[in-house]
């Protein structure tokens, strides 16, 4: 992270606190139709990026697995084990805390009409269809993002392209596989 480094760092632990918080009532509401679990990672796919800050976040906290691991096989996302859990699931990153909620955000539709959309992971499907949920029982995609999107023109101007994860375990130009 450029300068104000420290301050960055604050913000970003800050908001991933208030993630949570936020999270927390819908995971609670959801905990009955929620399969997601330790070695689920129906989501976990590979070509996930994240926000430059949360890749400093990532590289900060997991530098050792970074140095000497290698990302997990092709087609799941790099920071999955062999049996399918996350290495970095108390860090993770935005993307995937997410996941596995009901979900909705707001598209431009034909001629310019806000078209609301709504998904689940196909693994919680089970339960009142994510269509016929209120809104305040999904989780809607926009503003933290636009809180992260701000936390990362703090630290860069809003100009770094995002980071794939699987980047993070380059080293010398090759990626490795982590082993089982």
């Amino acid at each position: 992270m450029s300068g104000g480094g420290e301050e960055i760092r604050g913000r970003m632990e800050r908001f991933y606190r208030e993630l949570e918080e936020e999270l927390a009532p819908l995971r609670r509401r959801h905990a009955a139709r929620l399969r997601c679990g330790p070695g689920c990672a129906a989501c976990c796919v590979d070509g996930l990026t994240v926000f430059p800050v949360e890749a400093e976040m990532i590289r900060r906290r997991h530098a050792a697995l970074l140095e000497r691991g290698g990302p997990g096989p092709a087609g799941g996302c790099a920071f999955l084990d062999g049996r399918g859990r996350c290495r970095i699931y108390e860090n993770r990153p935005y993307v995937c805390r997410t996941q596995g909620l009901p979900l909705r955000w707001i598209e431009t539709g034909p001629e310019g009409v806000p078209v609301e959309m709504r998904d689940i992971c196909r693994l919680n499907e089970e339960g009142p269809p994510v269509e016929s949920l209120d809104a305040d029982a999904c989780w809607t995609l926009g503003p933290f993002e636009g809180t992260l999107a701000g936390i990362q023109a703090a630290a860069d101007g809003g100009e770094s392209p995002r980071v794939p994860l699987r980047s993070l375990f380059r080293r010398n130009g090759e990626e490795r596989v982590a082993p089982e």
